[in-house]
């Protein structure tokens, strides 16, 4: 029953983007991939991602702050002492007789339980009896969440392609991945998560957006460094360029440089707004190294003798 709070290391005030950047920092720290064999560093991962997960729902926050639920997300104490404080609890009546205290807005707890140990049955129907079933019954625990850690290819993110996971009761879900992704991005699956005497618990999935060997990502960019051969960078052209949504055609200016960038629009990742990120193209000239017919070139060429250096002041 752990102060999710502490779990993250922020205060009772933290913003949402306090408790996301506190998040990452922990994932990125605990996260399974780095801790092989650490089974301690697991346990933290999940106790975090389970923090997280608590935190970032506005409801569960809300009951957490009001004492009205614990840091596992279960129920508070019936009798009201405890996180809330005040509102509700045993206190002895007239005549020094139990009453139960209804709190500073006549509103009680929950005592069905109670009154069935005391009496012997549900609504006080016994020799006893004449307590009305008037008490509602106290909600049920649901099971625990389990978390899930998804990795998902680098091109797959960018395209929201689906992906398939494999809970722990050996059934797939396809999962359709929203607009944003990133690694870090949970997604919920109700009810696929621990059984319990008041419903199965969530699935809470993590995110993990895999490197790729030559895309990079730059917000909702995806950035590319294209070689081309000297003849394209002088005379310009068309060559082809990969995207993340298979090969285009781009057009190469004249007299393009390396590190010149070029832009193919919407070809990056996708917005929460619906909109796209773009692919810069990073020119890179590829001069050959042994060319005994460029070097003879270059040794014969006037404009061996300019220096683009001389801006720079060197």
């Amino acid at each position: 029953m752990a102060d999710p709070y502490a779990t993250l290391g922020v205060a009772r005030g933290a913003t949402e983007a306090d408790i996301k950047k506190a998040y990452r920092k922990l994932a990125k720290e605990l996260h399974p991939d780095r801790n092989k064999d650490n089974k301690a560093a697991s346990d933290r991962f999940g106790k975090v991602t389970q923090a997280y997960d608590l935190l970032t729902d506005k409801d569960k926050r809300a009951r957490f702050d009001r004492g009205e639920i614990d840091g596992d997300g279960n129920p508070a104490s019936p009798f009201g002492f405890g996180a809330g404080g005040g509102t509700g609890g045993f206190r002895p009546g007239p005549g020094g007789r139990g009453g139960f205290d209804m709190g500073p807005e006549g509103q009680g707890g929950d005592f069905s339980d109670i009154f069935e140990g005391l009496f012997g049955g549900r609504g006080g129907g016994g020799a006893g009896g004449g307590f009305a079933s008037g008490f509602g019954r106290r909600p049920q625990p649901k099971g625990g969440n389990v978390a899930y850690r998804l990795k998902v290819p680098f091109e797959d993110a960018a395209t929201l392609s689906p992906q398939r996971i494999t809970l722990a009761d050996g059934k797939t879900i396809d999962l359709k991945l929203p607009a944003g992704v990133d690694t870090g991005t949970q997604m919920r699956l109700t009810g696929k998560g621990d059984a319990g005497p008041g419903g199965a618990g969530d699935a809470i999935v993590t995110v993990e957006v895999q490197p790729h060997r030559f895309y990079t990502r730059d917000g909702d960019d995806v950035r590319i460094d294209l070689p081309i051969n000297l003849a394209e960078a002088v005379l310009g052209g068309k060559v082809r360029v990969p995207t993340v949504e298979g090969a285009v055609m781009l057009s190469v200016p004249k007299g393009a440089t390396s590190g010149k960038t070029l832009r193919l629009k919407g070809r990056g990742f996708h917005r929460k707004d619906g909109t796209r990120g773009d692919q810069l193209v990073t020119l890179m000239v590829d001069v050959p190294a042994d060319d005994a017919d460029l070097t003879a070139f270059v040794e014969g060429w006037r404009g061996a003798d300019t220096d683009p250096r001389a801006k720079l002041g060197v």
